[in-house]
């Protein structure tokens, strides 16, 4: 998974703190967490295709929660980051090399690595899609309290 994602979910968790309509613009997203503006400006707009964010263009535009937190689930940004594909694509390795030789019928059923991966990318989407931004700033805040408020000076909030 790459960083796109923890960036992305950093991002919504601190516009979740924030709690308002004013947008915060791309370089003080960046900045707040020393990120690329240019890279991070790529996950906000995908993040904004998969209707999480929204963006207000203008001098004084950025970027806005789309959804409420409770509405955003971490599945929705792993999949609007690394897209939907399955995390492992079995490419049938189990007929080259040692296999190559086996018969036909060896193959009918499906290959257990595959089956096994998949098997757990289910149970990974599952764990995913039942995370929200909501619950990750719920436990943020038991444990360092003082997040939102820095959160919302970081964004002159406060």
């Amino acid at each position: 998974m790459n960083r796109g994602v923890e960036w992305s979910v950093h991002v919504l968790l601190s516009l979740a703190w924030l709690d308002d309509d004013k947008p915060v613009p791309t370089a003080e997203l960046a900045a707040s967490y020393e990120l690329p503006v240019a890279y991070l400006n790529k996950q906000l707009q995908a993040l904004v295709r998969a209707g999480l964010l929204r963006s207000v263009p203008g001098a004084h535009g950025g970027f806005l929660l789309a959804r409420r937190p409770e509405e955003i689930t971490l599945m929705d940004v792993v999949s609007a980051i690394e897209g939907r594909e399955p995390a492992f694509q079995c490419t049938e390795i189990r007929r080259q090399g040692m296999g190559e030789d086996a018969p036909r019928s060896a193959f009918r059923r499906k290959c257990a690595v595959d089956a096994a991966m998949q098997q757990a990318e289910v149970q990974w989407r599952r764990a995913l899609a039942a995370q929200t931004i909501a619950d990750i700033r719920a436990e943020a805040d038991s444990h360092a309290p003082s997040a939102g408020r820095l959160a919302r000076k970081a964004y002159g909030r406060a």
